[in-house]
């Protein structure tokens, strides 16, 4: 995704080329850190089975594989490797990991960049407004895993009914959906077979009850911030520290990517720099639990909850 979705005179055209390069070294080291990280976890985890101290490695395991999505999403732009087969490779791996099909990710991600906000066009807006109920329903999992559950088993049925999905992708996303779904009976049916609970142990289990820790992420980006068409405006940066930034590949720099999203991850901070501080701005910026805080107070304070806030207003700020 190359396109360009701000303003141009924010940066040099020569300077955005040469943050745009894309690097196979820092795509494996990266990638190789994250799965590297997952595996050490996962054995800590088998080491500490049956004892108290198994929580919380149960609870780290369970992050580094959410914040695997960061991977995908980087892989669905594109920029992690320069060797660009690779970046098709590793996206569908890890969407396979993530119950999160890849192709399906690539086109409902196209389409919230080119129509960030827009409750018509863009992919992630797909959903009715928020209330605190609905809202706490998706951000600790139930009602969102089951979104993503269903959808794998609609599409594996034939039926494709997202608006934004082009006519033309349509077979693709079937296709990919009976894939996974053939995928996961194989590992159901091995499981039983072996009387194993390892895929359960070190796989379902962790990802689907940690998945508040990367909501923050996911909620974070747009959410109570106007629907103006204007990614300064409708877009937010979180401010977190280095070791977040490590596992979420640099996303929380999450309006200079929106800017710019043929930018790799490991550029995000200088885009992020020149962008900005170069040009005596500041974007949309908060803290993961103060907005967490600010929006429950926000959904809570009016029986309607998100829709009784206007389309162009920011409702969730510091």
């Amino acid at each position: 995704m190359e396109e360009v979705f701000v303003r141009t005179n924010l940066i040099k055209p020569d300077r955005l080329h040469g943050l745009s390069a894309r690097s196979d070294l820092r795509g494996w080291l990266q990638l190789g850190g994250h799965f590297a990280a997952i595996g050490a976890s996962g054995w800590l985890l088998h080491l500490t089975l049956g004892t108290w101290a198994a929580v919380p490695v149960f609870i780290v395991h369970g992050i580094l594989l959410n914040f695997l999505y960061a991977g995908q999403h980087e892989f669905s732009h594109w920029t992690v490797f320069k060797t660009r087969p690779l970046n098709e490779i590793f996206g569908r791996i890890i969407g396979f990991l993530m119950i999160y099909p890849r192709d399906f990710d690539l086109v409902q991600h196209t389409a919230h960049h080119r129509h960030t906000q827009d409750w018509a066009k863009d992919g992630e807006l797909v959903r009715a407004r928020y209330t605190l109920f609905s809202y706490l329903m998706w951000f600790f999992g139930p009602s969102y895993w089951y979104a993503r559950i269903t959808r794998i088993l609609r599409m594996a049925a034939g039926r494709v009914t997202e608006p934004y999905v082009p006519e033309t992708r349509r077979t693709d996303l079937i296709l990919e959906a009976r894939l996974h779904l053939l995928g996961y009976l194989l590992i159901a049916a091995a499981s039983v077979a072996f009387q194993s609970w390892a895929a359960v142990t070190y796989w379902l289990a962790p990802l689907l009850l940690t998945k508040c820790v990367h909501q923050m992420q996911n909620t974070i980006e747009h959410l109570g911030l106007s629907h103006e068409q204007n990614i300064l405006v409708n877009t937010r940066t979180t401010r977190t520290n280095a070791l977040m930034r490590l596992i979420c590949w640099n996303m929380q720099y999450h309006t200079a990517h929106h800017a710019f999203p043929g930018v790799p991850f490991h550029r995000l901070p200088q885009l992020h720099r020149e962008i900005f501080d170069g040009n005596g701005i500041a974007p949309n910026s908060m803290t993961y639990l103060g907005f967490q805080r600010r929006l429950w107070l926000a959904l809570a304070a009016r029986p309607g909850g998100e829709a009784a806030y206007g389309d162009d207003t920011v409702w969730v700020r510091d």
